[in-house]
């Protein structure tokens, strides 16, 4: 062939693969350091190069005045605990509307708990054709079978396992006793996963409750003092001492309290697995102004404490004890969040196209670096699930998984958007300082000024590596 044609061919692969290049340029927030005047090439769906000063060729997005963010992680998602309601084909569109590129999702489906590959194996098969962003996903057990079908759950691809010490209903959201959680962990802990908890003992949760009907109390403070506490401290005490005997790590996926914090950062000076979760409501509501207005629209396990608890987590934060951000994201409908007797009222909000911004309004209001969001939204949830061969950081070789936001202060309403199955949120009329203004999976915009433009199935499962 002649020298000439080489060149030629040459020249045509060249073009064709700056032509498919994206350099995403601003403010670039990694874990530890934030690059001024930085940018992230992108090809083929994977990040090339992060670096600051002259950028790369390419399709240029963002520019002076963005912030460049990794996608983040929602550690915690309920997309099926009501039939008929939301399921990924809404869940994953708020999320991409809010910089979310990969939801985790909890294995308490309504009438159908994962607690089977065949079971898991359906989900994933039924969330891949709805999903609009990637997906991972919990496994439990059942309480009946025990630690039975850990190896299969793992085998089919769970990301961790969730456990509950409260029992919530006896078939879709069971308790699980010590010394099953015990077996589990074991069970757990040998194939390299984590072991989430839902942190209430049952026994306090149930007398309390007893305590607050027999006295009438009904109002917005009833559901504070059903589980006050001392109900999760202990609770939280317990798994991971558990966890500690069993070798396996242990994951409390919702901290209300501080106390909850200082035992998590106990244990793991100890050397123990002990990680901790902060759901992005326990760091924005309390129970005095939010509760008092909201009503059972603001009823949430582990309840919303008093103010001071809030600023408490945030101190946790600024420390380094908060592992991750999650939202515990469900969409009730309206009429099961407004019954005036607050108890009577299903528990839960909805979150995912709101949680990046929240929770920079929260580092923005106390003057804390914005690379603690990157951290604990992208970079510690990816470590936690075991997927950071793929997602969790604007890394060479990741996913290019990337959020472009700016400051840009608008009033939330979660009706405007039309991204949500549901037209009510507790965060409804709360100022936010940034916006989310595009959205990228794998080097694809999935979402631009608040239009979602992922169809469904565009998501992808994502799994721990050494699941496989």
């Amino acid at each position: 062939m002649a020298s000439g044609s080489l060149l030629w061919i040459y020249l045509l692969a060249t073009k064709e693969m700056t032509m498919t290049d994206k350099v995403f340029q601003g403010t670039v927030i990694l874990p530890d350091r934030i690059i001024e005047n930085g940018y992230v090439l992108v090809s083929n769906g994977l990040i090339q190069s992060v670096g600051s000063g002259s950028a790369p060729e390419g399709e240029k997005h963002g520019g002076p005045g963005f912030l460049v963010f990794p996608g983040a992680i929602d550690a915690q998602v309920h997309s099926r605990s009501q039939l008929g309601q939301e399921d990924f084909i809404w869940s994953t569109r708020s999320a991409a509307a809010g910089g979310v590129t990969t939801i985790v999702d909890m294995p308490y489906d309504d009438n159908c708990l994962i607690a089977t590959a065949e079971r898991f194996r359906t989900k994933e098969r039924e969330a891949g054709a709805q999903a609009r962003v990637d997906f991972a996903l919990y496994a439990t057990i059942d309480p009946d079978e025990g630690p039975a079908r850990i190896d299969e759950l793992v085998d089919a691809g769970a990301a961790a396992f969730k456990f509950s010490t409260f029992g919530t209903h006896p078939k879709r959201f069971p308790r699980i006793p010590p010394h099953v959680l015990y077996a589990s962990f074991c069970a757990v802990g040998k194939r390299g996963l984590i072991a989430g908890i839902h942190n209430e003992n049952d026994e306090m949760v149930r007398a309390f409750m007893a305590d607050v009907e027999a006295k009438g109390i009904t109002d917005y403070t009833a559901h504070g003092l059903s589980r006050p506490p001392i109900s999760e401290a202990l609770a939280t005490a317990e798994v991971f001492e558990l966890g500690a005997g069993a070798g396996c790590p242990v994951h409390i996926v919702h901290s209300s309290i501080g106390r909850g914090y200082e035992l998590a950062a106990a244990y793991r000076a100890q050397g123990h697995g002990a990680t901790i979760e902060a759901c992005v409501h326990y760091l924005t509501l309390d129970e005095d102004n939010d509760v008092r207005r909201l009503g059972g629209k603001a009823k949430i396990n582990p309840p919303l404490r008093p103010r001071r608890e809030v600023e408490a987590l945030w101190h946790h934060l600024a420390a380094g004890n908060v592992t991750i951000v999650s939202t515990d994201h469900v969409s009730w409908s309206e009429d099961r969040k407004t019954d005036p007797n607050m108890l009577k009222n299903s528990s839960g909000i909805p979150g995912l196209e709101a949680l990046y911004v929240l929770l920079l309004k929260g580092l923005d209001q106390r003057g804390l670096s914005l690379s603690h969001a990157a951290r604990l939204l992208a970079h510690n949830p990816a470590a936690l699930f075991r997927i950071t061969h793929a997602k969790g950081a604007l890394e060479v070789g990741r996913d290019a998984d990337i959020a472009l936001i700016r400051r840009d202060p608008y009033r939330y309403k979660a009706a405007t958007s039309g991204n949500n199955f549901v037209s009510w949120s507790p965060y409804d009329g709360i100022e936010l300082p940034f916006r989310v203004v595009e959205t990228y999976l794998r080097g694809d915009c999935v979402a631009a000024d608040g239009r979602v433009l992922a169809e469904p199935g565009q998501g992808r499962f994502v799994s721990p590596l050494r699941a496989r």
